[in-house]
């Protein structure tokens, strides 16, 4: 017999993934074990989701004699399973937990789906499918308590040492004093990213000094340090490889950096899993998309010309990052032997090791000795949240009008302007019929003049290529930056949540100020950080997009000068007609 449950109070979903109930409301469950408090289901309408455990009660032996003789229970009597109930005894002002509004409002993801990393799936498919032997370990996404896009860093998936530590809460909860409550959605971004336990301090570990990052104090804010020793990457030279006796074909780029002058090959799955170990590592930092997956067509010469321009867009942003450039992952994808199988090996079971992630990547991170005012940091992320609003807004309608702009030039401009190339010629050939030889050389510069119409129509299908192609790669690499931010927002909004709990405690009495201080502290690690980053995108969007409109318009100017050209030419042709 199928498991049931009846609700205890109204839930109204808020995110995708959760489904709402209704107070006396007769569920399905799929398990009795709930997972971070909440409990996977069906409702009386079909609707299949989540909710929280606490806000229902599971129904024993046959579910209509319980619900009748138990489950309506108003006169304080316990309740058949008091532990999803979570209702006091003869407590009737009991109320339920009050749902934490999300920033973002993440995807709680289906438990059939749990492991798997959510910004990943945009390039799930079958391209450079991960069969042979470069890939004969599991990586970290794969592993028990990994949920979403980070780490589950309620004791799962994760272990930490024991060197140092910041949790006060053990403390506090012998003092029998207040404490800050955990999120009651554990799918927050907030929770996933491992913001919440930071901000609890139930982060520790050994920070080596390779591993400190530093936050200091610029002209216009918290900024990343500056990498002491910038390099860039070359990718280039795209060629079909095959294996197993050509069975297994792909495509490897080579990359050539700077800094080392040594060339490396790399496949397509090779990007795919750093960004996936780059996404895990920085909970507040941007780590730019890389182009999708495509399960046909790979092997076509302008999918593979695309694909390469995407990449070199990624690894620009890549390199010039502070933070990024420098962490060991990437060092190691760039600088690794191609041939060296042992050498790669060791290198990405150490990055899929690696404990500074998540909750624990909060602990590098060095900030300027005075602190933030929470207040102006609030009003600086809410701005910017709103700048980014606007700016997907916008960059969405560009990409649309610069698409279709293409698409005209590509086939109605080139089509008009050879249909007048062929009239003119038509022309021409009528007035040849008069066999007159005063008028050869006027025909001859009437059909030189459609050739030219016809030139000319070819340079419109032609031109999109060199100046509205790389707009929209330029627009397709922001609209993943702007994917990310709403996840690394939410995770410093949390924390100011966090903050402003605290303070009302310690108002109250109910909580010790040294742990409250302990709060801000953190909050302030994780708003520098997230200011920091802030800052790099506006730098990096001012750079590109002034060098990316400059090369535009260079390319529009010499476009017109080409036609100009072309039809001073058939001009000319009519000086001695």
């Amino acid at each position: 017999m199928a498991l049931r449950a009846r609700a205890l109070y109204d839930f109204n979903s808020e995110n995708p993934g959760e489904v709402s109930v209704r107070e006396n409301e007769i569920l399905t469950l799929y398990s009795e074990q709930d997972i971070d408090g909440w409990f996977e289901g069906v409702n009386s309408k079909g609707e299949r989701g989540l909710f929280p455990a606490s806000y229902v009660e599971i129904l024993r032996n046959d579910a209509t004699s319980t619900y009748n003789n138990n489950s309506c229970n108003t006169s304080g009597e316990t309740y058949p399973d008091s532990r999803y109930a979570n209702v006091p005894s003869g407590d009737s002002s009991f109320k339920p937990p009050n749902k934490v509004e999300n920033f973002s409002k993440p995807n709680p993801p289906s438990f059939s789906t749990f492991a798997v990393p959510s910004q990943q799936q945009h390039s799930q498919g079958s391209d450079d499918d991960w069969d042979d032997d470069w890939d004969d370990s599991s990586t970290v996404a794969d592993e028990p308590g990994t949920v979403g896009r980070y780490r589950d860093y309620e004791g799962n998936g994760s272990s930490t040492y024991s060197l140092s530590t910041t949790s006060h809460r053990g403390n506090a909860q012998a003092k029998g004093s207040a404490t800050v409550s955990r999120n009651l959605n554990r799918f927050s971004t907030f929770v996933k990213s491992g913001g919440e336990a930071f901000v609890l301090g139930e982060a520790s570990g050994f920070v080596k000094d390779g591993d400190k990052i530093c936050v200091v104090m610029g002209q216009y804010g918290p900024e990343w340090q500056e990498n002491p020793y910038p390099f860039s990457c070359a990718i280039d030279d795209p060629t079909k490889q095959t294996k197993f006796k050509g069975m297994k074909s792909y495509i490897s780029y080579k990359l050539t950096p700077t800094h080392t002058q040594t060339q490396v090959n790399r496949r397509y799955k090779h990007f795919d899993w750093l960004y996936a170990r780059l996404v895990e590592k920085f909970p507040v930092i941007s780590v730019p998309h890389i182009p999708e997956k495509q399960a046909t067509g790979r092997f076509e010469e302008d999918f593979i010309s695309k694909r390469q321009k995407g990449l070199m867009w990624w690894m620009n942003h890549m390199t010039s990052h502070p933070v990024l450039a420098r962490c060991d992952v990437f060092q190691h994808f760039l600088t690794c032997n191609s041939t060296d199988e042992k050498a790669w090996k060791q290198g990405k079971r150490k990055a899929e090791k690696d404990e500074m992630v998540g909750a624990n990547f909060f602990l590098t991170i060095s900030t300027p000795t005075t602190p933030l005012d929470f207040q102006e940091v609030e009003s600086k992320i809410d701005g910017f949240k709103t700048f980014t609003k606007r700016m997907d807004d916008s960059t969405l309608q560009l990409n649309a009008t610069v698409n279709e702009f293409a698409r005209k030039q590509m086939s109605g401009f080139k089509k008009e302007y050879q249909r007048m190339g062929f009239s003119f010629k038509v022309l021409s050939q009528a007035f040849e019929m008069d066999q007159q030889s005063y008028s050869s050389r006027l025909n001859q510069a009437i059909s030189f003049t459609g050739e030219a119409y016809e030139a000319i129509g070819d340079y419109f299908a032609e031109q999109p290529n060199k100046d509205l192609d790389p707009i929209m790669d330029l627009l397709a690499l922001y609209q993943g930056h702007l994917a990310n931010y709403p996840d690394i927002i939410h995770v410093q909004k949390g924390a100011l949540t966090k903050v402003k709990e605290s303070q009302k405690h310690v108002e109250e009495g109910k909580m010790d100020p040294s742990q409250a201080e302990g709060i801000n502290e953190r909050c302030n690690i994780i708003s520098c950080a997230t200011l920091a980053e802030i800052q790099h995108f506006h730098h990096i969007r001012v750079r590109d997009f002034k060098a990316q409109m400059q090369h535009h318009l260079q390319q529009q100017i010499a476009f017109f000068q080409k036609i100009t050209s072309k039809l001073e030419e058939a001009l000319q042709k009519y000086d001695n007609a």
